[in-house]
């Protein structure tokens, strides 16, 4: 009975759908001289600018020094996003969300906002910053919000339209400790912190909205990795797994018939076949699971004469 429960679990859950939502992202920002101590003449934001990921803290970690290569670092002290958009292009584990500036020029009441945006489940994961500007080094955020809900019922496991205030976080690369200052590098840098003291005094500098649109179950992705090849089958223990253009193939798992996974084969990309060596395992029936990086998955019997 054990394995016919789980041959069943299995081949009932052939095809894991990818799951996308759309969200639009909408800042407005909080500077007044009561809660912030005073407000430049010139006061503004940089562009709005962020990233959905795979792992917490993939893009932004509180309580580190920023990475050296500096995309953090010069949001926080000039609002260029050139290093950090670099960063995200880079990382096989984040996708960019294309900036966008805030309206009107202004340090109180200015808006901005990220319309459409597309988020997979393989990265549920929402980091967003910009500029105080100006300062010496401090920049509002909001790291790692997960989009998702953990409630499959609703909106397919996306969350419900949200609101989350923002704060003002010092990058400690710069040790000037007001909005007007002199370059006053950080050498070695500070952890990322809080601006919890003056002028700012830990209070919130902006609310961040995300606008649920709408989500969909990807069937392309089931597709696609539906057209693999898996042969010979039965084998002696050689098999190859053929059509893996454009499958993005991520792993290959081989279960026993009690469920044991005996077999965890990483793909590497480019690749057009797999060939597998499974001569290892003892004669008798198994069960291969394909997964993709978009979380589509495909399952099968697999003989071993």
């Amino acid at each position: 009975m054990k394995k016919i429960t789980f041959l069943l679990s299995l081949i009932v859950c052939t095809f894991s759908f990818g799951q996308t939502a759309s969200y639009d992202i909408s800042v407005t920002t909080i500077w007044n001289s009561t809660d912030h101590t005073s407000v430049p003449s010139n006061a503004h934001w940089s562009p709005l600018i962020g990233a959905s990921h795979e792992n917490v803290n993939e893009v932004l970690e509180f309580g580190v020094a920023a990475p050296m290569t500096d995309g953090i670092k010069n949001i926080a002290e000039t609002g260029s996003t050139t290093a950090f958009e670099n960063e995200i292009n880079t990382n096989p584990n984040a996708i960019l969300i294309p900036k966008q500036s805030f309206s009107p020029f202004a340090g109180n009441n200015s808006s901005a906002s990220l319309n459409g945006v597309v988020i997979n489940e393989v990265f549920p994961y929402v980091t967003i910053v910009s500029m105080v500007a100006p300062s010496p080094d401090w920049f509002i955020a909001v790291n790692s919000v997960n989009m998702r809900s953990g409630n499959p019922s609703i909106n397919n496991g996306w969350k419900e339209t949200f609101s989350m205030d923002m704060f003002a976080y010092d990058a400690g690369t710069d040790s000037a400790t007001n909005y007007s200052h002199t370059n006053t590098p950080t050498t070695p840098r500070d952890p990322i912190s809080m601006v919890s003291g003056f002028p700012i005094n830990g209070n919130r500098m902006a609310t961040v909205t995300f606008t649920y649109n709408s989500s969909t179950l990807s069937a392309e992705n089931i597709k696609s990795i539906e057209n693999l090849k898996i042969y010979p089958n039965p084998t002696r223990g050689n098999i190859t797994i053929s059509n893996l253009q454009n499958t993005e193939l991520k792993t290959v798992e081989v279960f026993s018939v009690l469920g044991k996974l005996v077999e965890q084969i990483s793909v590497s990309d480019n690749v057009s076949k797999l060939d597998l060596d499974l001569s290892n395992l003892n004669k008798g029936m198994y069960l291969i699971k394909l997964l993709d990086n978009n979380g589509a998955s495909h399952t099968q019997k697999l003989v071993i004469n």
